[in-house]
């Protein structure tokens, strides 16, 4: 229940994504049961290629512990993460990742390939995987709908 819990705060925060016109994804980190650090989508926005939801979140969690170490923490993200976000949980020590709907273009937690779970690395995070994710994928299509309507309209088609 504890990750229902959690995943329905990253659903949130995907959804302050979407009212930005970014691509609704929604990152929360918890630490001892309390979120210490949330993120959303904001590479639109930013136009900064690392302003991914982990991304913002890690960054943020990384100052309210004042550590780059987030050894006991878990992420909760929206989407799975893709391989510039798995490697940055890797690098932040973060324990475990729960994620909601499956990436089949950019998963790295199980989809396409898992480099959180890899031993060859000197760190793992367990990874759970489809959490709400029927609530999850929605997001998810129902932005790239409305995305495609609204271009058809520019386009007068």
């Amino acid at each position: 229940m504890q990750d229902e819990k959690y995943m329905q705060e990253a659903i949130l925060e995907a959804k302050k994504a979407s009212e930005k016109n970014e691509v609704p994804i929604g990152a929360v980190i918890v630490y001892r049961d309390e979120i210490i650090a949330r993120g959303h989508n904001l590479r639109e926005t930013s136009q900064a290629t690392l302003s991914h939801a982990e991304l913002v979140a890690i960054k943020e969690a990384n100052k309210k512990l004042d550590s780059w170490r987030l050894e006991d923490c878990t992420l909760y993200v929206t989407l799975e993460p893709c391989p510039m976000c798995a490697g940055a949980i890797l690098q932040s020590r973060i324990k475990r990742v729960v994620y909601g709907a499956a990436d089949p273009k950019a998963g790295c937690a199980g989809t396409l390939m898992n480099l959180l779970e890899n031993s060859r690395f000197n760190h793992q995070a367990e990874v759970k995987s489809n959490v709400l994710e029927t609530d999850c994928a929605g997001l998810l299509t129902d932005f790239f709908r409305e995305l495609r309507k609204r271009k058809k309209e520019v386009k007068g088609i």
